[in-house]
């Protein structure tokens, strides 16, 4: 009798590290090769390799250092309370039904609003430095995390919460080991969309009263219609945007190996 195969997979994905950079390097190629062989404008769209020199030209200079700190201290901070704001927010609306009545209406209302025309109201409040750029991040990874939060509380099965007040688990205990490994999911997920968000707010805010960082650099590239230096910026944001959900992603392996 021929064997049955398993078919218990659970939708597994399986892994394919070598389709994502083989499927960049040829794009980079045939890139390239439009851009020799005169098929793409150098003035709308300049070559890879001019790019890759204008790269080279910040890492001679040192002037890349100067804009990757100032733009990963306002990222990293402001994501960070951004986040751990959203996840106290987040899971006191689950928790609690007075603060879901009076806060989450408020969290509906004000999420849709686009937190880059709270910027001038910002300034107002924290000046033109640091404090600014770090509250519109704040506000724009704030938002997500909190409803990623309570929505993935609201999705824990309700069955498992009633098994542990059975055993007669106490209160933190059920959130500490039910509730919040439950929704750990959701909240990661929601960690994603808030880390892609910071980003184009970060790029946003330094864009107005910032000297260094990676919008300010983009914004003088193209103020100069250097598009060489604009492309090498939009580089800098996307390793910094794959940087991130590498992060993220050991983060989920890490904290979700119950799942199997």
């Amino acid at each position: 009798m021929r064997p049955v195969p398993f078919r218990g997979g659970g939708f597994v994905h399986t892994r394919h590290r070598l389709i994502a950079p083989l499927l960049f390097v040829l794009l980079l190629i045939l890139w390239e090769i439009g851009s020799q062989t005169g098929f793409i404008s150098n003035i709308a769209l300049p070559a890879p390799s001019e790019a890759a020199a204008a790269l080279g030209d910040l890492f001679e200079t040192g002037m890349i250092w100067k804009h990757l700190s100032a733009s990963l201290y306002r990222l990293v901070i402001g994501w960070s309370l951004g986040s751990l704001l959203g996840i106290a927010v987040g899971l006191a609306i689950a928790l609690f039904s007075l603060v879901r009545a009076g806060v989450a209406p408020f969290v509906s209302a004000l999420f849709p609003i686009p937190k880059i025309a709270l910027l001038p109201l910002f300034i107002i409040w924290f000046g033109i430095g640091e404090g600014s750029k770090v509250a519109t991040i704040l506000f724009g990874a704030f938002f997500p995390t909190v409803i990623a939060t309570y929505g993935g509380v609201d999705n824990v099965d309700r069955n498992l919460i009633r098994m542990g007040q059975s055993f007669g688990l106490s209160w933190l205990s059920i959130v500490r080991k039910i509730i919040i490994p439950g929704a750990l999911p959701a909240i990661l997920s929601g960690f994603r969309i808030s880390a892609s968000i910071a980003i184009i707010l970060l790029v946003a805010a330094e864009m107005i009263g910032a000297e260094y960082g990676i919008g300010a650099y983009i914004l003088m590239a193209g103020a100069l219609f250097a598009t060489d230096q604009l492309i090498a910026g939009v580089a800098l944001l996307s390793v910094l945007g794959l940087t991130v959900a590498w992060l993220i992603g050991r983060a989920e392996r890490l904290l979700l190996r119950w799942r199997g």
